[in-house]
């Protein structure tokens, strides 16, 4: 339970910030008592919680989004609506695709490594030289299926959703705090989707799991809290400063972790 809870605590913490939460659960459960993975399917339930959070941060923007896109006025929140539908796209398809890579390949210490350093440097890249006028009224079909990609690339841990977003944001011209908020909102599909799918395939019978059913909600609901926090503190965060603490931390991270895998301290899978 504690376990649980703790990692429930490192996703809350970094689901929204550029630094990959997947990664993050991936690394601590190395070094939790247990020294087990977690799994794919652990990450994805407890990222329920977080996005659930983003839900109850962005009520006003996603119920006003969703009264428009009902009602086809031609609005520019109706548009985003098609948009957020239209980006979510290839996330379902690649994911539905590639699972079996997903929850086996793609969970190597040697990918997380390499995904956080070359990541990084692409967002800090992107934060640095990308235009900054552009918001999401601006938004374009071709735009939101960009950010589709972007976003798909997060299946892989290390990459982290909302740092392959920003980055293409960012190159494409939006400003910080869009290219972020339309970051939650994309991910908000995907992310029910995949977890209520797992969520259903860890309750069939003989599902073999690392955590007990109360233990995950357990860690669920501590990362619905401490997420709420973050958004609040990086909507703030962002106004005034740039990702480059993040990128700093990315690459500083994935070099630690090359270290430890080369010199034996770690096993790669």
């Amino acid at each position: 339970m504690f376990e649980a809870i703790f990692l429930g605590i490192v996703q809350g913490l970094t689901e929204f910030l550029p630094i990959s939460s997947s990664a993050h659960i991936r690394i601590t459960g190395e070094f939790l008592p247990s020294a087990l993975d977690p799994g794919a399917a652990f990450t994805a339930i407890t990222q329920i919680g977080t996005e659930l959070a983003v839900l109850l941060y962005f009520r006003r923007d996603i119920s006003t989004i969703a009264r428009a896109w009902l009602k086809r006025d031609g609005s520019t929140e109706a548009r985003l609506g098609w948009l957020i539908i239209i980006g979510t796209l290839p996330i379902v398809v690649l994911g539905y695709l590639g699972q079996s890579y997903i929850t086996d390949n793609f969970r190597s210490l040697y990918i997380v490594a390499t995904t956080l350093i070359l990541f990084g440097i692409i967002l800090g890249i992107a934060d640095r030289y990308g235009r900054k006028e552009k918001s999401l009224e601006s938004l374009s079909v071709p735009h939101g299926l960009a950010y589709g990609l972007a976003q798909s690339m997060a299946l892989i841990p290390g990459v982290s959703r909302s740092g392959a977003t920003i980055a293409l944001g960012r190159f494409l011209g939006y400003k910080r705090e869009a290219a972020l908020r339309y970051s939650f909102l994309l991910a908000l599909p995907a992310v029910f989707g995949s977890g209520f799918y797992e969520l259903k395939q860890s309750l069939e019978p003989g599902a073999v799991t690392v955590y007990s059913g109360f233990e995950t909600l357990a860690a669920t609901v501590t990362a619905f809290v401490i997420g709420y926090g973050v958004i609040a503190w990086l909507m703030k965060f962002i106004t005034t400063k740039s990702f480059t603490p993040f990128v700093i931390y990315r690459i500083a991270l994935g070099s630690t972790l090359l270290v430890l895998l080369s010199t034996g301290v770690l096993s790669a899978q």
